[in-house]
C-alpha cells in the first residue's frame, strides 16, 4: 500500500473515531411531529368505556330493555283490564226559562244541580286461540335474541377497539423503528462523507447516504401519521373527550395456549357464540309468531263486567246515595272471511321462519369458517414472530460486521445499505406478525363469546 493510501486512510480513522466521540446532541435533528397530549391507556379500559358509551352497545342495551318490558305486557295480556270512572256534569240554562206561573203567581224554578257519576269495569279475553301463549313465548325469544346481540355487539366493539389499539401499537413500534434506522443512516451519511474527503471513497455514497436518510425521515414521518389517526379512531371508539394511545405495558402481548387452539373445542364454542345464539333466539321467535299467526283461525272468547251508578250525591258518599247497577257479558266472535288478512299473516309468518332457518344455518357455517381461517392465522402469526425475532437479530448483527468491514474499507456502502434495508424490512414484518397475530386473537374471541386462555405461567 502507498504511503499516500496509508495516509488516507489514517486520516480516515481519526476522522472517524472523533465522530464516533461526537456527542448526541451534534447529530442532525430527528423530524417530530407535534406533541398531542394524547393519554395512555390499557386494552381492557378502552374496551369498558367503549362498551359503555358506543351507540351500537347503547341501542343493544336500550332493545334488551324494551323486549324485556315486552315480556310483561304479553303476561299482562292474560290479565283483565280493570278501570274506573268518575264524571260529574251539569247543565246550565238561562234563568228566564226557568220562570213559571202558577195561579197568577211567577214562580223560580231551581238551577240544576251537578250530576255525578261512577262505574267500574273489568274487561278480559277468555280465549283467542292461544295467541296470548305465544306472544309470550314470541317476547321471550326476542329477549334472547336481544341478550345474544348484546354479547355480539360487545364483542365486535372489542374488536373494533382492538383494531384500533394494536394499529396504534404497531404505529409506535414502527416510530420507534423508524427513529433507529435514521440514527443509523445519518451516522453512515457522516462516515461516507469523512471517506469521501479523504479520498478512499467517491462523492456518490455520500449522495446514497444522503438518500437513506432522506428515506427514513419519510417513514419516521409516516409512522407518526399512522400513529396518530389510530390514537384519534380509538378515542372515537371509547367516547373520549381527550385523545388516547394504546398504553406501552400492553406492546407485548401474552402468547395464546396450544390447547386453546384446538380446533374441536373451539368449535364447540363457536356453536354457542353470540351470533349462533342470536340467530337461534331469531328462529324461536319466528316459529312463535308463525304460530301465533294460525290463532285467528280459532274462535275469540271475551267477557267483562260493568257497575255504576250516578246520582246528585258526590259520587254516592252522603245521604243521596247511587242507585248502582250492574251488567256481566260473555262474548263469542269468529270472522268468517277478513279479505284473506289471516292467509296473508301466515304466509309472512311461514317466509320470516325460513329466512330465520337459513339465517341460523349460515351463521353455523360462518362461525366454522371465521374459526378455521382465524385459528391458521394466529398460529401462522405466531410462528412468524417468532422467525422474525431471529431476522431481525441477524440483520442487526449483519449491519454491524457490514458498518466495521466499510470503516475498515473492506466492503462498500451498497453492501451497509443493502443490510440496512435489511434490518428495515425484518423490523416492518416483525411489526405486521404482531399486529397480524393481535388481530387474529381478537376476531376468535369474537366468534366464541370469550377471551383465549393465555400460557399458564
Amino acid at each position: 500500500m502507498s504511503i499516500r493510501r496509508r495516509a488516507a486512510i489514517g486520516a480516515f480513522l481519526t476522522a472517524a473515531g472523533a465522530v464516533a466521540a461526537r456527542p448526541t446532541g451534534a447529530q442532525a435533528p430527528v423530524p417530530v411531529a407535534a406533541p398531542d397530549a394524547a393519554i395512555p391507556i390499557t386494552l381492557d379500559e378502552a374496551i369498558r368505556r367503549a362498551r359503555a358509551s358506543a351507540p351500537a352497545s347503547i341501542q343493544a342495551r336500550g332493545a334488551e330493555r324494551s323486549n324485556r318490558a315486552a315480556v310483561r305486557s304479553a303476561y299482562g295480556a292474560l290479565l283483565p283490564n280493570v278501570s274506573l270512572d268518575f264524571g260529574s256534569s251539569r247543565q246550565f240554562t238561562d234563568p228566564n226559562s226557568r220562570i213559571r206561573v202558577v195561579d197568577g203567581v211567577a214562580q223560580t224554578l231551581a238551577a240544576p244541580r251537578w250530576n255525578y257519576s261512577d262505574g267500574l269495569s273489568l274487561n278480559m279475553t277468555v280465549f283467542n286461540g292461544g295467541q296470548s301463549l305465544y306472544n309470550i313465548q314470541t317476547a321471550k325469544a326476542q329477549v334472547a335474541a336481544s341478550e345474544a346481540n348484546g354479547v355480539a355487539q360487545d364483542f365486535q366493539l372489542a374488536l373494533d377497539v382492538s383494531q384500533q389499539f394494536y394499529n396504534a401499537l404497531a404505529a409506535r413500534e414502527s416510530e420507534n423503528a423508524a427513529r433507529t434506522q435514521l440514527a443509523l443512516a445519518q451516522q453512515q451519511m457522516r462516515y461516507a462523507s469523512i471517506r469521501v474527503a479523504s479520498g478512499v471513497a467517491t462523492k456518490s455514497d455520500s449522495l446514497r447516504s444522503l438518500i437513506q436518510v432522506g428515506n427514513a425521515q419519510l417513514a419516521l414521518l409516516s409512522a407518526q401519521t399512522n400513529l396518530r389517526a389510530a390514537e384519534a379512531a380509538l378515542t372515537r371508539l371509547i367516547g373520549s373527550d381527550v385523545t388516547v394511545t394504546a398504553a406501552q405495558q400492553d406492546t407485548t402481548l401474552p402468547p395464546v395456549d396450544s390447547l386453546a387452539l384446538d380446533t374441536a373445542s373451539l368449535a364447540r364454542l363457536a356453536e354457542n357464540g353470540p351470533a349462533v345464539r342470536q340467530a337461534h333466539a331469531a328462529l324461536d321467535a319466528a316459529r312463535a309468531s308463525r304460530r301465533a299467526s294460525q290463532a285467528p283461525y280459532l274462535p275469540t272468547v271475551t267477557a267483562g263486567y260493568s257497575r255504576g251508578g250516578s246520582g246528585f250525591g258526590r259520587f254516592g258518599i252522603g245521604s243521596d246515595p247511587y242507585a248502582y247497577s250492574g251488567q256481566l257479558s260473555l262474548r263469542l266472535s269468529y270472522p268468517l272471511f277478513n279479505g284473506f288478512t289471516r292467509e296473508a299473516n301466515v304466509v309472512r309468518a311461514d317466509v320470516a321462519e325460513d329466512n330465520a332457518a337459513a339465517a341460523l344455518r349460515d351463521a353455523r357455517l360462518a362461525a366454522r369458517q371465521l374459526l378455521v381461517q382465524n385459528v391458521d392465522l394466529l398460529r401462522t402469526a405466531q410462528q412468524r414472530v417468532s422467525v422474525q425475532l431471529v431476522s431481525v437479530a441477524a440483520a442487526r448483527e449483519d449491519l454491524r460486521v457490514q458498518q466495521l468491514r466499510y470503516t475498515a474499507g473492506a466492503s462498500t456502502l451498497l453492501d451497509v445499505l443493502t443490510s440496512q434495508n435489511q434490518l428495515s424490512q425484518a423490523e416492518t414484518a416483525l411489526i405486521q406478525a404482531r399486529f397480524d397475530a393481535r388481530v387474529a386473537r381478537a376476531r376468535l374471541e369474537a366468534v366464541i363469546g370469550q377471551p383465549l386462555a393465555p400460557v399458564a405461567p
